[in-house]
């Protein structure tokens, strides 16, 4: 079989012909698009799976801080036994228990007034008193008038300065002193 000699040629397409030639520098800049487009979502999967990875480590370590704190107030239903003695006079009105908020800052305070170098050998909470407790120091005739709405830290430096007050002024005998206000202290 003997082949035609037409113009038109096997395997071939019209459009073929009027496809353009790529030059060199075309073929370079698309080259250089292409190692962009490459870069960009190698830096954009890295991006993704890191912030992946540390959202993962941030809901680990949250679950375990949650556990953590949850385990913390369960072992805080019974609060640890007091370290000093403590009276309530009116006992026998509310039935004699004693608030967990109570015993963390009769607790609280002695340690407290222990590291100013007093020491505290009773707590007593005055028949009709809501919030407040009385201490009794080692050392003292007095004692000294709390209340546990302010914080155990600044009562007792409170009350470590107002008896160095009063030691300077020469008074070794009082009643109580009372350091139930911020910013002021009595006694009597």
């Amino acid at each position: 079989m003997r082949r035609s000699s037409s113009k038109v040629r096997v395997g071939r397409t019209i459009g073929e012909a009027r496809e353009k030639l790529e030059t060199a520098n075309e073929r370079a800049t698309a080259r250089k698009k292409d190692k962009r487009k490459k870069a960009l979502r190698i830096v954009i999967t890295t991006i993704g799976f890191a912030t992946i990875v540390l959202l993962l480590v941030g809901l680990y370590f949250g679950f375990r801080s949650a556990e953590a704190e949850l385990a913390v107030i369960n072992s805080d239903d019974q609060p640890a036994k007091p370290s000093i003695e403590i009276v309530d006079e009116a006992a026998a009105a509310t039935g004699g228990h004693l608030s967990t908020r109570m015993i963390e800052y009769v607790n609280q305070m002695t340690n407290n007034l222990r590291s100013l170098g007093l020491t505290a050998i009773r707590a007593v909470i005055p028949i009709g008193a809501i919030r407040e407790i009385d201490f009794y120091l080692d050392g003292y005739t007095g004692f000294i008038k709390t209340t546990i709405d302010r914080g155990a830290g600044v009562t007792s430096e409170d009350t470590e300065r107002m008896l160095r007050y009063l030691q300077e002024k020469g008074i070794a005998d009082f009643t109580y002193i009372d350091v139930r206000t911020p910013g002021k202290a009595y006694w009597k």
